[in-house]
């Protein structure tokens, strides 16, 4: 029988050195990237759909997000073409990235809902498939600052 190889636990510290490759980080930590289709992961960004839940219906809501180490943003957009910034976050205020194992989200899909907690507020969402939500996590986690505090 074929091992499959294991994924090395999520490195939960920030990274704030300005020269880290985020793709050969995210790459090191166990992420296929190239065989994850919902996630494109370059020296600097993340960028891909995820669905946000919504705090006013309670439905999902898809978006087009952008990580970004240039910024220290997490941003997102209506789509993939929409130019005007409709949310996010600055890195100084994310606090925690988490895996949702609560599995209290109506219409969500088991395994792929994580939150980004900020000094402000919680972002619910939902990856297209456990692994893109897997990087997502791991991606986030490189910008969260608020960690600062506590060093």
């Amino acid at each position: 029988p074929v091992l499959q190889q294991q994924r090395p636990l999520t490195r939960y510290l920030p990274i704030r050195a300005a020269d880290l490759d985020l793709r050969q980080h995210i790459e090191s930590a166990g992420h296929a990237v190239e065989l994850c289709g919902h996630v494109a992961v370059d020296a600097h960004s993340c960028r891909g759909v995820l669905h946000k839940a919504s705090t006013r219906f309670g439905n999902w809501q898809k978006r087009w997000f952008v990580f970004d180490r240039s910024s220290r943003t997490l941003a997102y957009y209506k789509n993939k073409r929409d130019q005007r910034v409709r949310g996010g976050v600055h890195f100084q205020a994310i606090a925690e990235v988490y895996v949702d194992h609560t599995h209290t989200h109506k219409h969500a899909t088991p395994n792929c809902v994580f939150v980004v907690k900020t000094t402000q507020r919680s972002y619910q969402l939902m990856a297209p498939s456990p692994e893109a939500m897997r990087i997502w996590v791991d991606v986030i986690f490189t910008g969260a600052e608020a960690y600062q505090e506590f060093d």
